[in-house]
């Protein structure tokens, strides 16, 4: 599954004023004493979590951004070099400058439904994600949490859907039109039946069993009319899903759409997580 850059762009913002400060200031407190780390974003998209993540990680950085989709990929290398002081290519390799930080940045296009250990086997110190785990499957985090238990290797994860939702002002089709939404998240995305809201619990979970310690914490989108297109986008992409269900009348969702789309607030829950061995 993957998304258009335009929506990452205009999540981009909501994500990185959305997560977990306390979970963030452990990641970093975690590898103060490193000049270098080496790290793997799963599912990088348009790199937008390096960008949130790279101000608390040491000064050399050595990223490895892991897609499935092509164009992706490229649109995040370009997306990188802009936002970076200065960028320059060694070979494949994308060297940025950014705010006293050095980072060099490879791109891994892979199936990560089906080789995610080879994203595994790069030499690394940390594999961080976001907005990825509730598209995939329970049985596929389980088989994660072994993979990464035999390397010994941290995770750290940011903004997993996690089922809550509160719109305002309220709409008498929320419940159905939630019920729906979740039907649609728990469908299979190229990972088998997705985990949906129940995936920080079941990451919680696997790499606890794995004998790892595992720290969670709730990072909620809290958009507001300001946030501009986003709300409408958002209305729309869920609208969208629940009419792939066929489990709410065409005539009650277009009457939620209608009201959404002008709503005038948006709570979406998310959890991270960041467990180490």
């Amino acid at each position: 599954m993957s998304f258009s850059a335009e929506w990452l762009a205009l999540r981009e913002p909501v994500d990185h004023r959305s997560v977990s400060a306390k979970l963030r200031a452990e990641v970093a407190q975690a590898f103060t004493q490193s000049d270098s780390l080496r790290i793997v974003d799963m599912g990088c998209g348009s790199g937008s979590n390096l960008r949130g993540l790279a101000p608390v990680l040491p000064q050399n950085q050595h990223w490895t951004l892991v897609d499935w989709d092509a164009a992706l990929l490229s649109h995040a290398r370009q997306a990188l070099s802009q936002w970076a002081d200065s960028s320059s290519a060694d070979d494949e390799t994308l060297v940025l400058e950014k705010d006293g930080k050095h980072l060099r940045v490879n791109f891994l296009q892979a199936d990560l439904a089906r080789h995610v250990e080879h994203a595994l086997d790069v030499g690394i110190d940390l594999v961080t994600a976001a907005a990825f785990f509730d598209l995939v499957s329970e049985d596929w985090i389980e088989t994660f949490a072994k993979a990464m238990a035999a390397r010994k290797l941290p995770l750290y994860t940011v903004l997993t859907y996690d089922g809550h939702e509160r719109w305002s002002p309220a709409h008498p089709a929320d419940p159905a039109m939630n019920a729906a939404f979740h039907a649609h998240q728990r469908s299979d995305k190229g990972f088998g039946p997705a985990a949906g809201p129940a995936a920080a619990a079941d990451l919680v979970r696997a790499f606890a069993q794995n004998g790892y310690g595992v720290q969670r914490d709730s990072s909620p989108w809290n958009i507001m009319r300001a946030d501009g297109a986003l709300l409408a986008d958002l209305a729309r992409g869920a609208a969208n899903a629940v009419r792939e269900t066929g489990l709410v009348d065409k005539a009650e969702i277009d009457s939620w759409l209608s009201a959404r789309v002008s709503a005038q607030t948006c709570m979406i829950g998310h959890e991270d997580v960041f467990a180490r061995p």
